[in-house]
């Protein structure tokens, strides 16, 4: 027997999770999706090998070259979008495009490799989308204080940064708790920032 269609509105929430190549973008995207995740991932070839930096992800076989999609629904009604970018420098044009219509999103930073993310601070702070910056920890890498690492990407006083596993399906969700919070408040501030002004 088909069930009657439920009367209550959609919400969708839309989330990027931009960073630079290699930094775990596609990680994070499929450990958190109750869906299996669309991915847009190609080969990497030879042809990209002038263009492509692998210092560090040396092991990297495949790259985004569109977008990565997964979907958590959080209740009946109530669900979150998330889009990974691309990360090469050649695929930012797409960036503007998934930005529309964003709550936020989530820039995810390697330490080895740190001002790989500078670009996506970057566009996110000159949009004016929230944003929390999420140090994906790898394996043998050294471990640095999220002030550290918020002073040396300059961030702004109220951006969150947060260590997490892009594995682990429950550091990925608490990185999205961070970014919904944090979010809602700049959201806030800013309604009441237009009702007051004069």
């Amino acid at each position: 027997m088909d069930s009657a269609p439920s009367d209550s509105p959609v919400l969708a929430l839309k989330i990027l999770v931009a960073g630079g190549f290699g930094v775990g973008k596609t990680t994070l995207v499929g450990s958190v999706s109750e869906i299996r995740p669309l991915r847009t991932e190609e080969r990497l070839t030879a042809a990209g090998e002038e263009v492509d930096d692998l210092d560090g992800v040396e092991r990297k076989t495949t790259t985004t070259v569109a977008m990565d999609f997964g979907r958590i629904t959080i209740r009946e009604g109530l669900s979150v979008y998330l889009f990974g970018t691309p990360g090469q420098d050649r695929f930012w044009f797409l960036w503007d495009e998934l930005a529309q219509g964003a709550l936020g999103a989530v820039v995810l930073a390697d330490t080895r490799r740190l001002t790989d993310c500078f670009p996506a601070v970057d566009f996110f702070e000159h949009r004016g989308i929230p944003f929390v910056v999420a140090v994906n920890q790898f394996a043998g890498t050294r471990e640095y204080r999220p002030e550290e690492v918020a002073r040396a990407l300059d961030l702004d006083g109220g951006t969150p940064v947060v260590v997490c596993d892009a594995r682990q399906r429950s550091s990925g969700k608490n990185v999205l708790v961070n970014l919904v919070e944090h979010a809602g408040r700049v959201h806030a501030a800013r309604m009441l920032a237009d009702v007051v002004r004069p």
